[in-house]
């Protein structure tokens, strides 16, 4: 199978920068190393330094390469244009500079991405996983968010060469089926791809299997998650946002949760996706010391199950 396995910070509770209890960024470099993974993301802008040289001796010690940056921010806020487009090119030039990735036969486009996911929205966060109750950007509000990725895409392709991928994820406006399918009529291939990912599927409402195969052609890049299927009904009865879910537990190691991986594996091969995946568990950093445990489990289980 030409799939590589990587992993991404968020595996051990970066999510937030502004979070007082983030470990050190070379810590989870050092661990990501320990347990296998070739391929790392860049994190929430702000976690690593901007500092390519630093980063990348970091990198280069530790075998490892950047697989994707990450714009996880307000995507629809007229305000803040300017803030996303300044991220776009400071995280473009540094990953652009890490040791690269090898690219596999059929894979669409090289490492690193980008990958572009709306945040910052707190009617939509705790209203995560309910499409019933969630509230829908008007048109202009839509507008503006689609004009936004498209320049965000723009920037990263025409000046640094990095494939910008859409993240549909929980608790944000680009979430649910019918927004997953809008803006995928509404930004074209061209411009910019797709990076679903089994966990926010699954947490919205979404078989992940069969999203997979329903978007094979817009896919560049996918996201492995695995959800605790109790605590998912627990939360899913409170007034609760995402990440303070993900701080209970309901993000577990791939192979230990709800998802079906065998199913997942056999729909990627048969629509011929050829490429990166990256493994995501979100959680409260103040358990990463159990990250470098689940990460190795969830690689472990990836490689019994036929990824690797």
């Amino acid at each position: 199978m030409g799939m590589n396995i990587g992993c991404a910070p968020c595996c051990w509770g970066v999510d937030d920068v502004r979070n007082p209890h983030l470990p050190d960024w070379r810590q989870v470099l050092q661990e990501a190393a320990t347990a296998g993974y070739k391929g790392i993301e860049l994190g929430p802008y702000g976690y690593m330094p901007l500092d390519a040289e630093q980063v990348g001796t970091e990198l280069k010690a530790r075998g490892l390469s950047i697989t994707a940056g990450t714009i996880f921010d307000n995507l629809v806020a007229t305000a803040n244009l300017s803030n996303l487009l300044r991220q776009t090119r400071e995280i473009c030039a540094l990953i652009k500079q890490s040791p690269a990735l090898p690219v596999e036969q059929g894979q669409r486009f090289a490492t690193p991405y980008l990958v572009v996911m709306d945040w910052g929205h707190t009617e939509r966060d705790y209203a995560a996983g309910h499409s019933d109750r969630a509230p829908r950007l008007n048109a202009e509000q839509w507008n503006n968010m689609v004009s936004h990725i498209r320049q965000i895409a723009t920037v990263a392709w025409r000046e640094f060469g990095v494939r910008a991928v859409i993240h549909p994820h929980a608790g944000g406006y680009i979430e649910f089926a019918d927004e997953i399918d809008r803006i995928l009529d509404d930004v074209p291939h061209s411009i910019a791809g797709l990076c679903l990912d089994t966990g926010h599927l699954y947490y919205s409402g979404m078989d992940p299997a069969q999203w997979l195969k329903r978007h094979a052609a817009r896919l560049d890049y996918v996201h492995f998650k695995d959800i605790n299927a109790g605590l998912l009904q627990q939360v899913f009865g409170e007034h609760i946002a995402f990440f303070d879910a993900c701080a209970r537990g309901v993000m577990c190691p791939i192979g230990q949760g709800v998802i079906d991986y065998p199913q997942v594996r056999q729909t990627l091969l048969e629509i011929g996706y050829q490429g990166y995946i990256t493994v995501e568990q979100e959680r409260d950093p103040r358990n990463a010391f159990s990250s470098l445990d689940d990460v190795m489990a969830s690689r472990n289980y990836l490689c019994s199950a036929g990824f690797l």
